[in-house]
């Protein structure tokens, strides 16, 4: 997408400092915006990120100038601190889950039947969903591209509507997403269905998550790359969402595994479909770990060139 140029209105800063703005590009993965530059009157620019805006993040080299590095072990007050940790609580017993279907020895021995071992995945999808609402709790929150973040709305929204911002679409898909996963771990702890039970219950939550994840996943990380697809190895952000991407193709290919024909259970099949969840499950670990060195906050949303 060519830059383009134009002569905006902005609301004023606090202060009255702002009252038009020359936007000197804009860009983004079609037909979202993910990147604008901005020329105040001054001559100084600002350049807004759409990741940035909804997380409130600085740079890596900022935090690190602020004396901050480390302050992410233990952020109770900061909302990205939440969605990362209680999201590596639901990875992490997703991951425990396929160790115990891949080794049911350990799973005698720590006394748990096929359904005990169920309930620990429904356990990590509880999480899962905290998580991912946490998340669409605050890209419906987040300051609006042309706004300071004193000049955002007080009201807040539980859920929003935003559809031409990519975080909330992101997160809006991600949600649901997760609310099948908690119908998909419930219902395989229920015994005695039958083979269209099974995969009506069981299957199809699970494929659509699967989907909705997937769709995500993808939307967070063209997010990041300004484009449809990007190499930026050296910016964290890129680093979470390609590892939370591949942890939802992880999730994919899990999902079309698990399918079973009528008579014709393949344990290869459900092997396969386990140690791709194992795969997806250590993915999102990994991201959601991310999230707390990349979650420092910044007190301006804009970033002064």
């Amino acid at each position: 997408m060519r830059p383009r140029v134009s002569i905006i209105n902005v609301i004023p800063e606090a202060g009255g400092r702002r009252a038009d703005d020359q936007e000197v590009e804009s860009s983004g993965p079609w037909p979202f915006i993910t990147r604008r530059v901005r020329r105040h009157l001054d001559e100084s620019q600002y350049v807004w990120l759409s990741r940035d805006n909804r997380k409130k993040l600085i740079s890596s080299v900022e935090l690190a100038l602020r004396g901050r590095v480390g302050s992410w072990v233990w952020a109770p007050r900061e909302l990205n601190w939440w969605i990362g940790t209680v999201f590596a609580l639901g990875a992490f017993l997703f991951a425990t889950g396929c160790v115990l279907s891949l080794n049911p020895a350990l799973a005698q021995w720590l006394g748990l039947s096929s359904t005990g071992v169920n309930a620990v995945f429904f356990a990590g999808s509880i999480p899962f969903t905290s998580a991912a609402y946490l998340q669409l709790f605050q890209a419906a929150n987040a300051p609006a591209d042309h706004l300071t973040r004193e000049q955002a709305p007080h009201r807040r929204q539980f859920f929003g509507w935003r559809p031409k911002d990519i975080g909330w679409v992101s997160c809006a898909l991600q949600f649901p997403g997760t609310v099948f996963f908690n119908f998909n771990t419930f219902d395989a702890m229920i015994p005695g269905l039958n083979w269209w039970q099974q995969e009506l219950e069981i299957w199809v939550p699970n494929i659509m998550g699967s989907i909705l994840f997937l769709a995500s996943g993808y939307l967070a990380f063209i997010e990041t790359c300004h484009r449809h697809l990007a190499w930026n190895p050296l910016e964290l952000s890129w680093w979470v969402t390609l590892i939370n991407l591949l942890g939802c193709i992880g999730f994919m290919i899990a999902a079309v595994f698990a399918f079973v024909l009528p008579n014709e259970a393949n344990d290869t099949w459900i092997t396969l479909s386990i140690v791709f969840t194992l795969a997806g499950a250590v993915c999102f670990f990994v991201g959601s770990l991310l999230l707390l060195p990349e979650s420092g906050t910044n007190d301006k949303l804009n970033h002064r060139n």
